[in-house]
């Protein structure tokens, strides 16, 4: 690809950022690095593969929303210690 040093610093100064010499360089060979790499994964055929969001393959696992019969207030406070008309009657916790 070959990133020039000037190009680096042009784009640093368009976003404001400033850099030594050292810094500069090192970025330039981290960024054509990157450059290169990006150009060897185009050169990669992509024939025949379906597009991904994810590298795995995701699904909902929560169940439908379904309106059920529920149980009678009775048979719910059969086995109750105590209860106080159709609830559960508790003993105070709060003094």
């Amino acid at each position: 690809m070959g990133l020039s040093k000037q190009e680096v610093e042009h784009v640093a100064e368009l976003a404001r950022l400033s850099f030594s010499q050292e810094e500069l360089e090192q970025l330039t060979r981290e960024l054509d690095s990157i450059l290169t790499y990006m150009e060897q994964l185009r050169q990669v055929s992509t024939q025949g593969i379906k597009p991904t969001t994810h590298a795995m393959e995701l699904f909902n696992v929560f169940r439908e929303d379904r309106i059920l019969p529920s149980m009678e207030p009775k048979e719910v406070l059969a086995n109750a210690p105590r209860r106080f008309g159709n609830t559960f009657q508790v003993p105070r916790v709060i003094e």
